[in-house]
């Protein structure tokens, strides 16, 4: 059996009874920081041989876990903090356990993502966890703009050196939308702060800590008051038939042809 258990973001006492035991009870545990989990072990007095498996581990790592799982033994895998293979190696254990036929079992705990998200204040019903946005500017720039048009609250992590920049960003790609940094959660100076993205850039001087961010949903009335409802508009006026009208924006904005007609009748226009 693989585990996949949960260690606290910050506060120990968010440790379950459960990952104690498991983290007890298995041959081995598979670390992405070998140094910060056997601090946690220690803690716990748990005694269980570890192995470091972070992504600049060889497939060949991998692969000596793998047998021994086939060998019949348990290994549990642990991130530095939170729900492994969550923007974590982890994963890639995952993918190769269930490749071959190995059982995955979750021992749930804590997670960054999730508790930024109930406490933030925003839509909680839809959500995009989006992790960290790629550290190239010209990708990053197109992950962002990919992600302008989402409906559902977006979750970012961001570390605290890339932290302002990456609101500016967010600003020029965004708007001036509702955002929430996350900060230190569940620890002695966990912090929250709520405003519009250029209202937090503001706040911001020297981040410290790792940060959740999250940015609301684009609104639908954001939506339709876009440059291809205007095109359409514009083509209405010019003559051109409402499904001639619909084909031009869908080309010329790459948008679908299905979104705008929903747009449009929703909206009634």
């Amino acid at each position: 059996m693989l585990y996949l258990c949960a260690t606290p973001i910050g506060n120990l006492e968010d440790m379950t009874f459960r990952a104690i035991r498991i983290l007890r009870e298995v041959d081995l545990i598979a670390a992405e920081d070998t140094r910060r989990t056997r601090k946690l072990l220690t803690h716990f007095e748990i005694h269980t041989p570890l192995i470091r498996f972070d992504e600049n581990c060889s497939a060949q790592v991998a692969e000596k876990i793998l047998q021994r799982l086939q060998a019949g033994e348990s290994v549990a895998v642990v991130s530095d903090a939170g729900l492994p293979a969550i923007s974590d190696p982890g994963a890639d254990l995952v993918r190769l356990a269930i490749d071959n036929d190995i059982k995955v079992c979750p021992i749930p705990g804590a997670n960054a993502a999730l508790s930024a998200l109930i406490c933030s204040g925003l839509d909680t019903t839809k959500f995009l966890f989006a992790g960290f946005a790629p550290k190239s500017k010209k990708n990053r720039r197109e992950f962002l703009e990919k992600l302008s048009t989402v409906e559902e609250t977006i979750i970012f992590y961001e570390a605290p050196h890339r932290l302002k920049n990456f609101l500016e960003e967010l600003s020029e790609v965004f708007g001036e939308r509702q955002a929430v940094l996350a900060r230190e959660l569940t620890k002695v100076h966990e912090e929250f702060l709520r405003g519009t993205i250029s209202e937090l850039t503001e706040k911001i001087s020297e981040p410290r800590g790792e940060f959740v961010v999250l940015i609301e949903g684009q609104k639908f009335s954001e939506q339709i008051d876009g440059d291809w409802l205007e095109f359409y508009r514009k083509l209405l006026a010019e003559g051109f038939d409402k499904k001639s009208a619909m084909r031009e924006a869908a080309k010329k904005f790459n948008v679908s042809r299905r979104e705008i007609y929903n747009t449009l009748i929703r909206e009634e226009i």
